[in-house]
């Protein structure tokens, strides 16, 4: 299985970055993780909001593969713990497919790109800017990835 972010955004602070490497690196080669960053649509003066999600989508969809399991982040999607996200991790390794996760830009991700994922998950209540939404998904894919491996990096 590979997993997949696909995020809306580039010209990360370098701190982001930085951690954001680290658990790629971090990750095992049977969960290898890939960040593919696509360009946000200016945001000028007049543009509607779904104009502008329906230029993202495109290039989202555009760097999707065929045949992968589509999991976007919402606000309003599955409230998961890092342990039920490591079944979650494990039931995706079995289906076999690669697994995409999508990160929208500053406006979210276009209603017709969230009916199509075979899953809606979110990071947190809270409202996180993307650079640290990025970071926070990274790092709980690798304790998700961890705790399957029953390293002891996860403690309850």
């Amino acid at each position: 299985m590979k997993l997949l972010v696909i995020c809306v955004g580039h010209r990360m602070p370098d701190w982001v970055d930085a951690g954001v490497q680290e658990f790629v690196r971090r990750m095992p080669r049977d969960a290898a993780t890939q960040i593919i960053e696509v360009k946000a649509e200016p945001r000028t003066q007049g543009k509607p909001v779904e104009v502008l999600m329906e230029a993202e989508r495109v290039r989202i969809e555009a760097a999707i593969p065929p045949r992968a399991r589509i999991v976007a982040l919402d606000e309003r999607g599955d409230d998961l713990t890092t342990v039920a996200l490591a079944g979650r991790l494990r039931r995706w390794r079995a289906d076999g497919d690669d697994v995409v996760l999508l990160i929208g830009g500053p406006d979210g991700l276009s209603p017709a790109l969230k009916s199509r994922a075979h899953e809606l998950i979110r990071l947190s209540s809270l409202t996180l800017p993307h650079a640290l939404a990025r970071l926070l998904l990274v790092e709980a894919l690798y304790r998700a990835v961890s705790l399957e491996a029953n390293h002891p990096y996860h403690r309850e």
